[in-house]
C-alpha cells in the first residue's frame, strides 16, 4: 500500500469512528450522514458493525490477498537471473520486457505470471524502467 492509499484508509476509518461517536451522542442517522457526507445506509451499516464488534470493528484492517506463489528467497533470485541478460535466456537482443521476465520466472520456478503482475513484482524489487528506453529495466 502506498502513502496515498494509507491516507485514504485513515480518512475512511476516522469518518466511521466519528459517525459512531456522533451516534453515541444521540445524533440521528440522517444528521450523521449529512455531517459526514455519507449515505444513511452507510451510517446504518456502521451502527450494525459497532453493535456486533464494538467500535474497534470500525477500524481499518488489511484486505487479505492471495498468498504469494514465490517464496521471498525466490523473489530475491530474480535480479540475479536478469543480470545474465536477455540473450542468456534465448531472447534476441538485450531488452528485458515484462513478458520476457514472466517467461524467465516460468522457466526457473514453474510459475506463470501475467506481465502486469511482473511489473508490480519488479517495482517491489526496486527495478525501474530506464527513461530513454521504454522497456529496459535496471537495478
Amino acid at each position: 500500500m502506498d502513502a496515498k492509499d494509507g491516507r485514504r484508509s485513515d480518512l475512511r476509518e476516522w469518518r466511521r469512528l466519528q459517525a459512531f461517536r456522533l451516534r453515541e451522542r444521540g445524533w440521528g442517522r440522517r444528521d450523521v450522514a449529512a455531517a459526514m457526507d455519507v449515505s444513511e445506509r452507510s451510517v446504518s451499516h456502521w451502527d450494525a458493525v459497532a453493535r456486533v464488534g464494538g467500535p474497534l470493528a470500525l477500524l481499518s484492517s488489511p484486505i487479505p490477498g492471495r498468498p504469494p506463489v514465490l517464496s521471498p528467497e525466490q523473489r530475491r533470485m530474480i535480479p540475479e537471473f536478469l543480470w545474465h541478460g536477455a540473450e542468456a535466456y534465448g531472447f534476441r537482443g538485450s531488452v528485458w520486457t515484462c513478458a520476457r521476465i514472466a517467461k524467465v520466472i516460468e522457466e526457473e520456478f514453474g510459475v506463470a505470471y501475467d506481465k502486469g503482475h511482473v511489473s508490480r513484482l519488479l517495482k517491489q524489487l526496486r527495478w525501474t524502467r530506464v527513461p530513454s528506453a521504454n522497456r529496459i529495466f535496471q537495478f
